[in-house]
């Protein structure tokens, strides 16, 4: 099993700050893929992913237990 956190705008479009899924042995592609068919009012413009606390490119390959974290885009000023 694997834990998926979302924040900020990703927190809002889920309505759930994190969840429990089973992704091993998909990519982060595939991952996202799949998150944008459940949730389709969510938008992945931009976001980056981190695999246990290290950004990590949408080509790999999700293992038991990670944390994956998708992180939307920041502004600030």
């Amino acid at each position: 099993m694997n834990k998926v956190l979302y924040f900020a705008n990703l927190k809002e479009a889920t309505g759930r700050k994190e969840e429990a899924m089973d992704v091993a042995g998909m990519t982060l592609g595939q991952l996202e893929e799949n998150l944008a068919e459940r949730y389709p009012n969510m938008t992945m413009t931009g976001v980056r992913f981190a695999v246990n606390e290290e950004f990590a490119l949408r080509d790999e390959v999700i293992e038991t237990h990670d944390t994956i974290a998708l992180i939307p885009p920041v502004s600030g000023g």
